[in-house]
């Protein structure tokens, strides 16, 4: 089959005339043309016979129409380009069908009723064979045709040319991945042995850039065909984020435009992500969640990024957390709502692993406690300073995670201590109480316990915690310790608890120390109260004392102005 040639102008016929004028060489140019159809402003000089001979739609406008000469073709799909392919068709001049114009002449097929029902081997029915037999076995011919069907939509869709492509790309797809993971079998000891990747970026995952010169509704139905055919999680993933990088990357100019598709790209992003944990890295989920806030996408595409980001937040680093508020809302400088409901999540989601599966603590679950403890505190340190932000938000930040999820409370007295400096004119002694109330000082360092107990800032019932628990420790020290034979093998006194058991016993132990220490702050507050009724009342006394003697002052000095008493007094001189 040769390829066809560009089209020409009549003779005489312009580019200013109202319509455009074309006639090929393939065209009878002998016998007068007895038909003009146009299409999208271009009239073509046809004839009716070999016309009426394949199209349903000619045959029926002709027999109906009073002026049989002249017909239009509105919506024709493929416009003029495509109406000549099929013109040629019925002329029975052969062309090449291309993965480049069969959905245009698929659906212009349709269109013009160029079916079996009007002739054998009619254009439709040779559409069909070259998709079933070329395109859906060849990945780039199914993406260059899923392109074409852009302008072709829904007509393409409801005639099976999309679905067709994107299964032909998910089971060319499914077919690398299973012939590369057999390459990479090996046998050895009398097993079976899969090898490693050398480069993760080649191999099966091939296909994954091809995708992203799709437009995105034809890019989700692709990945939704490859997730049906089983791929592995991580090459959707990685095919997700290629195309997120890349339609961000060129993105319009035009800011309605920009917002608008990006906004679609990121809540089908969203839908589209795999269920399996780690299939796509916590930092790209921040950043599509970034671009969710920023683009005001939808709830339910907020909440899926919120959920799958608390999954695997242990992952994540503090510049992940430090979410800028949309639009410059004028409250706080970061989104700590959005901060607050992740932690929700992750803290939810440990809790129930936790009641699956106890030794879930021990393990992975205890390591990603602290791990999500430590960037909180220094979220919260880091926030901190931020004078819109309320004392709630700070308590309700601190508060997420569990009680024992903070081996050490350094970071959180750190971030409370930055807190109280940048809003110390703003806070009660109320307030400044409730917030001391999320330090367990026993889990204070010594450097720690030194700086709060000299920290001017703190509430005074505070100051008096750190130093009882300084003197603990310093009774604990001077103390002689049990022998290490009864703490069991490989346990290490420490203050507060014993090292080398399970941190559910040493927290069970640790909560029967607080509720002493408790029972003893509190004997130490009565104390105090004590002390300041006696110091009151010593101070009244004084007071009293000092007013009775500037009484007896006043009076000695008012006797001596009578010159009572005085040594040159008339009654001294004539005493005997």
């Amino acid at each position: 089959m040769n390829r066809f040639h560009h089209q020409q102008l009549l003779p005489g016929c312009s580019a200013s005339s109202p319509h455009k004028q074309r006639r090929d060489d393939w065209i009878f140019l002998d016998v007068p043309s007895d038909v003009t159809i146009e299409v999208a402003g271009v009239r073509f000089q046809l004839h009716k016979f070999p016309l009426v001979a394949k199209s349903g739609r000619i045959r029926r406008i002709l027999s109906e129409s009073i002026d049989g000469d002249k017909i239009q073709l509105p919506g024709l799909p493929g416009g003029p380009e495509t109406f000549r392919l099929a013109a040629k068709f019925c002329y029975g001049v052969h062309f090449e069908l291309t993965a480049g114009n069969v959905a245009e002449l698929r659906c212009a097929s349709d269109y013009l009723e160029m079916t079996g029902d009007y002739a054998g081997d009619n254009l439709a029915t040779r559409c069909e064979a070259y998709l079933e037999e070329v395109v859906c076995k060849n990945l780039e011919f199914c993406v260059e045709v899923l392109r074409h069907c852009e302008g072709l939509l829904p007509l393409a869709d409801e005639l099976g040319v999309v679905s067709r492509c994107a299964d032909g790309v998910a089971a060319t797809a499914c077919a690398e991945q299973i012939a590369a993971s057999f390459s990479r079998l090996e046998y050895s000891s009398g097993r079976l042995h899969v090898t490693k990747k050398s480069d993760p970026n080649s191999g099966e995952d091939w296909w994954i850039q091809d995708l992203s010169v799709l437009r995105i509704d034809l890019y989700r139905r692709v990945v939704e065909a490859v997730k049906g055919r089983g791929i592995r999680p991580e090459s959707v993933g990685a095919s997700l984020v290629d195309y997120a990088e890349k339609a961000f990357r060129k993105r319009p100019a035009r800011a309605a435009t920009g917002e608008c598709e990006g906004k679609a790209v990121v809540e089908t992003i969203a839908s589209l992500l795999p269920a399996e944990k780690h299939a796509v890295s916590v930092n790209f989920l921040f950043g599509l969640l970034r671009s969710a806030i920023f683009l005001d996408c939808s709830t339910t595409c907020r909440l899926i990024l919120e959920t799958r980001i608390g999954s695997q937040l242990e992952s994540s680093s503090l510049d992940d957390l430090l979410l800028l508020c949309a639009h410059n809302s004028g409250e706080t400088i970061f989104d700590v709502d959005t901060v607050h409901r992740i932690l929700l999540i992750f803290s939810h989601q440990e809790e129930s692993d936790d009641d699956d599966d106890g030794s879930n603590f021990e393990s992975d679950g205890g390591h990603a406690l602290d791990k999500v403890a430590k960037l909180v505190d220094g979220y919260l340190a880091e926030i901190a300073p931020d004078a819109n932000l309320k004392l709630a938000k700070f308590i309700a930040v601190a508060d997420t995670l569990p009680a024992y999820s903070r081996s050490s409370h350094d970071g959180l007295y750190r971030a409370i201590d930055i807190y109280l400096k940048a809003h110390d004119q703003a806070l009660s002694e109320m307030e400044k109480k409730r917030l001391c109330k999320l330090i367990d000082f026993h889990k204070l360092s010594p450097e720690a316990c030194a700086h709060a107990a000299q920290n001017e800032r703190l509430p005074v019932q505070a100051t008096v915690q750190v130093l009882y628990i300084e003197q603990l420790r310093l009774r604990s020290t001077l103390c002689c310790s049990p022998p290490p034979e009864k703490l069991g093998s490989g346990a290490v006194l420490v203050a507060g608890g014993v090292a080398g058991i399970s941190p559910r016993d040493s927290y069970a132990c640790l909560r029967r120390e607080n509720k002493d220490l408790k029972l003893e702050l509190a004997r130490m507050r009565i104390r105090l109260s004590d002390l300041e009724k006696g110091h009151a009342c010593m101070k009244h006394d004084v007071n009293k004392k000092s007013h009775s003697r500037k009484l007896v002052v006043a009076v000695t000095k008012k006797i001596r102005k009578l010159n009572l008493f005085t040594a040159g007094s008339p009654s001294s001189k004539h005493e005997p």
